[in-house]
C-alpha cells in the first residue's frame, strides 16, 4: 500500500476499477461499497500485522477494562480508524475534487455508498478474549477488537443490496429518496443508494454489453443464484444427456506400468432456454 500512495499508481488504479458497468444501478453501489470495505480491510490488517510503518495495533484500549469484572483491553486491537482514514482519502477525495463537495446526486450516491462499505467494517467488529489463570481458570481475561472476516462483511453488504433504496438524482441540500411517500424515513449510514434502475440481465442486450442467461448452464435442484428457476428468469430450461468417457480402477502392474478401465457415466444437463 504505500506504492499504492504514490500519485501515479493512485490514478491507474481508480482508473481501472472506477470503470462504471452500469452507472448509478444497484450493482455500481454494490461495487463501490464492497471495494470501499475491502481496502479499509486490507490496510486494518497490514496495520495490525505491522507490514507499515504508520500504523500498527489501536493503543487507546491498551489500559482499559474492568478489573473488577476480571478482564482488561490487551492484545494487539485492530486500529480501523486509520484503515477508514486512508479510504476516504484514496476514494473520496479525487471524486471532491473533480466534483466540489459532491458534485451531482450521481457523486454523492458514491461518496454514501463508499462511506457505507468502510461503516460495514466498523458495525461488524467484534471483541475476541483469551483466558489466564491456573489450569484454565480464567480468573483474568485479556480482550482485543478485530474485525469481522471479510467474507461476512461481504454477506451484509450483498444484504444492503438486495434492500437498496432509489434516491432522486437531483441534490438539493442532502439526498432525498425517490418515492416522495418514504422521504420522511431516514437514510442510514449503512444503507446502499442507486439513481438508475437497473437494467434487464435476463436477455441479451450487446450495446449494453450484456450476455442474457440464454444457454447458460444450471442446477435443478438448487435454490441459490445457480438454480434453474432464478438463472433462467422463469423461461424454463433443457436438459440434454451428456456421456462421460475416462479411465477408472487403474492398478500397478509389476513392473512396471498401470492398468485401467475404461468406465463411462452418463450425465444430465440443464441450460437455460
Amino acid at each position: 500500500f504505500l506504492q499504492l500512495r504514490q500519485e501515479g499508481n493512485q490514478r491507474e488504479l481508480r482508473s481501472n476499477v472506477f470503470v462504471p458497468c452500469f452507472v448509478g444501478t444497484k450493482e455500481t453501489a454494490f461495487i463501490y461499497a464492497v471495494t470501499s470495505a475491502g481496502l479499509v480491510h486490507s490496510v486494518t490488517r497490514s496495520c495490525s500485522a505491522g507490514n507499515m510503518t504508520e500504523c500498527s495495533c489501536d493503543m487507546n484500549l491498551r489500559h482499559g477494562g474492568s478489573a473488577s469484572e476480571g478482564w482488561h483491553w490487551g492484545g494487539c486491537s485492530d486500529d480501523i480508524h486509520y484503515g477508514m482514514s486512508f479510504s476516504r482519502t484514496f476514494l473520496d477525495v479525487p471524486v471532491k475534487n473533480v466534483t466540489g463537495k459532491s458534485g451531482s446526486g450521481l457523486a454523492a450516491m458514491n461518496l454514501h455508498n463508499n462511506e457505507a462499505g468502510r461503516q460495514a467494517v466498523a458495525k461488524l467488529m467484534s471483541v475476541d478474549c483469551r483466558c489466564h489463570g491456573v489450569s484454565g481458570s480464567c480468573a483474568v481475561k485479556t480482550c482485543w477488537k478485530t474485525m469481522s472476516s471479510f467474507e461476512k462483511i461481504g454477506r451484509f453488504l450483498k444484504d444492503k443490496y438486495e434492500n437498496s433504496i432509489q434516491i432522486s438524482d437531483r441534490l438539493k441540500k442532502k439526498l432525498r429518496r425517490k418515492e416522495k411517500s418514504q422521504r420522511k424515513i431516514p437514510i442510514r449510514k449503512e444503507d446502499l443508494l442507486y439513481v438508475n434502475k437497473s437494467p434487464n440481465y435476463c436477455v441479451e442486450d450487446q450495446k449494453l454489453g450484456i450476455p442474457g442467461t440464454q444457454g447458460r448452464e444450471c442446477n435443478r435442484t438448487s435454490d441459490g443464484p445457480d438454480g434453474c428457476n432464478l438463472l433462467c428468469c422463469g423461461r424454463g430450461y433443457n436438459t440434454h444427456v451428456v456421456r462421460h468417457v475416462e479411465r477408472c480402477e487403474c492398478k500397478f502392474v509389476w513392473c512396471c506400468y498401470v492398468r485401467c478401465r475404461r468406465c463411462e457415466t452418463m450425465t444430465d444437463v440443464h441450460t437455460c432456454k
